[in-house]
């Protein structure tokens, strides 16, 4: 059986092995042979550490959230492609894979989640841009416990199929909107909602595209107002914002008493 690091903590402090100095600094963060894994970033900002897959190995990548599980309801890894997640997962029993959005989560049960109020629409341009979409949507939904909307496929090439769907986008606290290419769908949704909308560029286009870089300019000279942009494919950055969007929201709600509205797409 696995042993728990904070019951052996607080084991070694009440018997005298460690002063509570001591256990203080090891509750902050745990030192490995090559990680300083930070256990008092969900207490210092709100959001928990997770793991950046790539450049490690499955080992690193076990161990870590191995670790992190004690701390956390749920312990994420970013952008693990499917070969790796299978020798991760030979290492920890009960992890579970979501394999369009590359992701692996480790869940604690014994700590309860923190549901936070409102809701996060996830809006893609196009079906190649579904893993950063969907990427997006999973980190809302494990590490916000917020419910989340997703509309796919509904690109400025057939405006019709965003226009369609109105009254989805109305539902949303906050908008993800993710395109490649020309990126235009984000000013125009921006243009339709009274609520912030983060926008992804993606890496899907040719190469006038340049990887990227059309769509971010694109975004960041948005003429619509109300727009944050994050970087090239991060839809984990994005999902973090509005996490901390919603959280701000609850803040504001618990202290004046009043819930968030509701924004009116055709306002």
């Amino acid at each position: 059986m696995k042993s728990d690091p904070l019951q052996e903590l607080l084991q070694d402090v009440a018997a005298g092995r460690l002063s509570v100095a001591e256990a203080t600094a090891k509750l902050r963060y745990e030192t490995l042979a090559f990680a300083r894994l930070d256990h008092a970033r969900t207490r210092r900002t709100g959001l928990p550490e997770v793991v950046w897959g790539p450049g490690k190995t499955a080992e690193q990548i076990a161990l870590i959230l191995e670790r992190l599980q004690p701390h956390n309801p749920v312990s994420v890894a970013t952008r693990v492609e499917a070969p790796l997640f299978d020798q991760v997962a030979a290492r920890l029993p009960g992890i579970r894979y979501y394999p369009q959005a590359r992701l692996c989560a480790l869940f604690n049960p014994a700590l309860g989640e923190r549901h936070l109020p409102g809701c996060v629409g996830v809006v893609s341009a196009g079906t190649a841009d579904g893993p950063v979409a969907e990427e997006a949507a999973l980190i809302v939904e494990l590490l916000g416990s917020a419910r989340v909307v997703r509309l796919w496929d509904v690109g400025v090439a057939g405006i019709h199929r965003l226009l369609d769907n109105l009254e989805l986008l109305g539902q949303a606290d906050v908008l993800i909107v993710v395109a490649g290419m020309e990126g235009a769908l984000a000013s125009v949704v921006g243009g339709l909602v009274e609520v912030p909308v983060i926008a992804v560029p993606t890496s899907v286009g040719y190469g006038a595209h340049f990887g990227g870089l059309a769509p971010l300019l694109a975004m960041l000279n948005s003429c619509a107002a109300g727009i944050g942009v994050v970087n090239i494919d991060n839809g984990f950055g994005a999902a973090m914002l509005a996490i901390q969007i919603l959280r701000s929201a609850g803040r504001l709600q618990a202290a004046t008493g009043t819930p968030p509205s509701q924004s009116d797409p055709a306002g």
